[in-house]
């Protein structure tokens, strides 16, 4: 039996306070060990890159965002839970309407394709190394320390 795979296109979001970006940290099983990943995820048939963050943003926290620029567009190819995957990442960069939210330490989100709980916290590069948490797609970090990131990186 053949099995059928895809290449995913996704979107997502760097959040930027200060030296930190706002990431979710998730677990993988297989390799025993812990990831995170800036807000964002699949778009769908018909739906442009754009939209889909949009969405993906109101689906996960419910927050209004401007600025939405894409910054940079990337392939993921990586194993998760022992299984391949390859994703075309749409990099956007954004800000929240509502200043406030930049104070939290964290930010509640959900996941409603698996109705999930989930939070999202503010982390600098130096942060993610120190706890041993990789950033994923891993391309994320040269493009965070390239010179077309200085625009964002504040």
């Amino acid at each position: 039996m053949a099995h059928i795979h895809f290449i995913r296109p996704i979107s997502i979001c760097l959040f930027r306070k200060d030296n930190k970006i706002l990431v979710s940290k998730f677990f993988d099983s297989v390799k025993q060990d812990y990831f995170c990943r800036p807000l964002g995820g699949g778009i769908e048939f018909g739906e442009s890159s754009q939209d889909a963050m949009l969405r993906e943003i109101r689906e996960e926290i419910d927050l209004e965002i401007e600025n939405l620029k894409l910054i940079e567009v990337i392939e993921n190819i990586f194993v998760y839970e022992g299984k391949q995957g390859h994703e075309i990442v749409f990099v956007y960069d954004a800000k929240f309407v509502d200043k406030s939210w930049y104070d939290q330490k964290e930010l509640a989100c959900y996941e409603s394709s698996i109705t999930t709980k989930f939070t999202a916290k503010w982390m600098s590069l130096a942060e993610i190394k120190h706890q041993n948490i990789r950033l994923v797609p891993e391309s994320l970090i040269s493009l965070l320390a390239s010179s077309k990131s200085e625009e964002i990186a504040r």
